[in-house]
């Protein structure tokens, strides 16, 4: 097909108010206006149900009315990049973000980045995780010097809303189970074995998962979350990262150079 057709298929596909593409034709005597219309809400349905199953949070907190009205403006404006359809709405997030029949709901693009973190997560290769016995051997002296390998499920949200406690009690049929938090939640995301599981870091922890990504050593990773947060803790979020099991590799340092090289470097 001409890549100008092309264009002119695609922009139709899109916008029911354009005319059918020119050169179609159709078998049996049928209109290609028809044909191709059904084919176009084939196509936009089986998209938002893509979606549906991609974000059942997202369905659940406004309904499936709102959400599949909203699904079809997006669909119009994002086709899917990949044939793999489980990585389709990347940008649903965003979408949601600009979108304003949402604007009451301010935390839902932040809860549909969560929920498509998830599903990268679910489907991320298989790694096996670091250990908490290799953690305990590496030397001591050259720990503030390393870097760490990140599990290809771990994935970090960062929100000014509650997304983690907002995730859990709407993924259960028993609202009440978790209550929803009162404050904002950075979100780890990892897939321990075949479960994924989305953690709540503290104050800081977001800083030091983000440089630890950036491959900040473990000492310097420390050092921006504890400016960003006076109050970080480096243990509890070395046991999020490993009950998570986020890591699957500590790289140690041959020799880990004196506080005032550092600093000049």
């Amino acid at each position: 097909m001409h890549e100008r057709t092309q264009g002119e298929f695609v922009r139709a596909l899109l916008d029911p108010d354009l005319p059918t593409p020119r050169g179609l034709v159709a078998s049996h005597g049928a209109s290609p206006a028809w044909r191709f219309a059904v084919y176009r809400n084939n196509v936009i349905g089986g998209l938002v149900d893509a979606l549906a199953q991609r974000f059942p949070v997202c369905l659940r907190l406004v309904g499936d009315a709102f959400f599949r009205a909203t699904a079809q403006c997006y669909v119009r404006t994002a086709l899917p990049a990949s044939p793999m359809l489980f990585e389709y709405g990347e940008s649903f997030g965003d979408f949601l973000a600009t979108f304003q029949p949402a604007r009451e709901l301010p935390y839902l693009p932040d809860v549909a980045r969560l929920e498509y973190a998830v599903g990268r997560a679910y489907h991320a290769a298989d790694a096996t995780p670091l250990s908490l016995e290799e953690l305990r051997s590496a030397p001591v002296d050259l720990l503030d010097g390393a870097t760490v390998v990140f599990h290809p499920s771990t994935q970090l949200v960062c929100s000014r809303y509650p997304i983690v406690s907002i995730w859990r009690a709407n993924m259960s049929d028993d609202a009440s189970i978790t209550p929803i938090a009162d404050h904002a939640q950075d979100a780890l995301i990892s897939r321990p074995r075949s479960n994924v599981e989305a953690h709540t870091l503290a104050a800081g922890g977001s800083t030091f998962v983000r440089a630890l990504m950036e491959g900040a050593t473990l000492h310097d990773a420390a050092e921006a979350a504890t400016r960003a947060a006076p109050s970080f803790d480096l243990s509890e979020s070395l046991r999020i990262l490993l009950l998570g099991e986020a890591l699957i590799r500590l790289q140690i340092p041959k020799e880990f150079p004196p506080p005032t090289e550092r600093g000049a470097a």
